[in-house]
Order: C-alpha cells, then structure tokens, then sequence
C-alpha cells in the first residue's frame, strides 16, 4: 500500500523588491519547524523512501532539516516542476515520479499542496481532510494511504488521510507552544 507523505515549505522569509521568490530562505523560524517535522517523521516510522523536492531555495532548505532525522537512504530528485506544476497539483508528477516508492515524500508549495491533498483524498477523517484543503499552512505534513500498488495507479478521491500535521501541532504536544502558522 503506497503513502504519500505531502510536505509544504517551512516558513520562509518574506520577499524583497528585486528579490526573485525563487530564492527565498527560511526564516529561524522556519528551520526549527522543519527540524520538528523531521523529528516527527521519525518518531512516527514515515520515513520515506522516495523524495522529490521542489527546487527552489525553501524547499531545499527545509530538506536539509530534515535529512538528519531520516534513518534510510532515500532516493532524493529535485524536480522545477514542482515549483509551479502547470496543471497547479501534484498529482501527474506523485504518477510520473513516484516509482516504486512504498513511502512518497513531496516537498512543496501552496497552492499545489491542497490542490493535491483535495484531489486525492476521498476518506479518512473528515476533520483532517478539511484541514488539509484549507489549511495547509507551511511545513503542514499530510499523510494519505492509497489501496493501489502503482503511483500512476492513483486515481481522484482514491487516497485515505491517516494525519496532518502543523508545526503548531507538534510543539503544542511537545510542550513548547508557539507556531509557524503561515
């Protein structure tokens, strides 16, 4: 059974005049909600084995943040269509590049992000679904389990989300308040 794990950019800092969005880091904040993901995905045993990763400097960034939480070896592409996908989801790409990857991880942006976690999930919890279209806020983690055996198998409404995840979240149950909310 395949699980697609989405995964929006941390927090980044916000663009200048001049400044191509392209080339946005993270903020601290941002590294630190990360680095929680990361932590999390290892707690939880998601680790992927599969990961494809927007291109541009956020994406990259959050990454690396997480890579030492990561135990396996995954088979990392970076992919510019992931930056900003024609049909404006993911859905084509998780197909085309999802391979034989049992766990699927994408590292990317709004609004692909909720563009794909409403195409694809059809069950599951209503109240997490609902979050995952509505309010997949930066480094929000979506977790969708699918009965196909094939990524390019999947099909709309296919998917079933098992958890979604905010920084907010995380640091609420790890004690620390706070968040990264946008």
């Amino acid at each position: 059974m395949p699980r697609l794990l989405l995964l929006r950019h941390a927090k980044a800092a916000a663009g200048s005049l001049g400044a191509p969005d392209f080339d946005r880091p993270l903020t601290a904040q941002g590294r630190r909600s990360a680095t929680l993901v990361g932590e999390h995905i290892a707690r939880h045993r998601l680790e992927p084995d599969r990961i494809l990763c927007s291109t541009s400097r956020r994406t990259r960034e959050t990454l690396a943040a997480l890579l030492p939480h990561l135990a396996g070896d995954a088979d990392m592409r970076m992919a510019r269509i992931l930056y900003e996908p024609a049909a404006g989801h993911y859905c084509d790409i998780v197909g085309r590049y999802g391979l034989t990857a049992n766990t699927l991880l994408v590292i990317g942006h709004n609004p692909g992000m909720q563009e794909t976690a409403e195409m694809l999930i059809g069950s599951g919890s209503g109240e997490l679904r609902e979050a995952a279209v509505t309010r997949f806020s930066t480094a929000a983690l979506a977790v969708i389990d699918f009965e196909e055996t094939r990524w390019d198998e999947v099909v709309r409404n296919s998917g079933r989300i098992v958890a979604f995840f905010r920084p907010r979240d995380l640091e609420l149950v790890g004690g620390e308040g706070g968040g990264d909310d946008t």
